[in-house]
């Protein structure tokens, strides 16, 4: 039972890692997203960053590591799961994985934007070199 779930809507920081442990294969990356926190003193609108990593197996692995680039929009279905572990002082420690169970693309980033430009651009030349 996935006692706790997300809906996570953001953008990739950095481009996805896929990562290989012992016979398991994951894809890891991390999600930032801006919200509105007030005003500052001279009433300007302030944003606070909140930064996310989350984990992706298998097939949903695969494919946001080879399709997803840096600034890209991702749409996320997670389950939270808790990693409690006891350091090397006995001190007991709490954290938590964001586990993708589903996604899908949003608003393509700077990065596939250009990818986008240039393949419309070789599309182009080639139309005008058959003409």
């Amino acid at each position: 039972m996935n006692s706790f779930t997300l809906t996570a809507i953001g953008n990739l920081a950095k481009e996805p890692e896929s990562l290989d442990k012992g016979e398991v294969a994951y894809t890891r990356f991390c999600l930032v997203g801006n919200d509105y926190a007030g005003k500052d003193e001279d009433g300007g609108a302030r944003e606070v960053t909140t930064s996310l990593w989350f984990v992706a197996f298998g097939a949903l692995g695969e494919a946001i590591a080879k399709n997803a680039r840096k600034g890209d929009q991702l749409i996320l279905d997670a389950r939270i799961r808790a990693n409690n572990w006891t350091d090397k002082q006995g001190e007991k420690q709490y954290d938590y994985s964001y586990v993708v169970q589903g996604f899908r693309f949003g608003a393509p980033g700077k990065v596939k934007r250009d990818e986008l430009d240039g393949r419309r651009s070789e599309h182009h030349a080639f139309q005008a070199v058959e003409a």
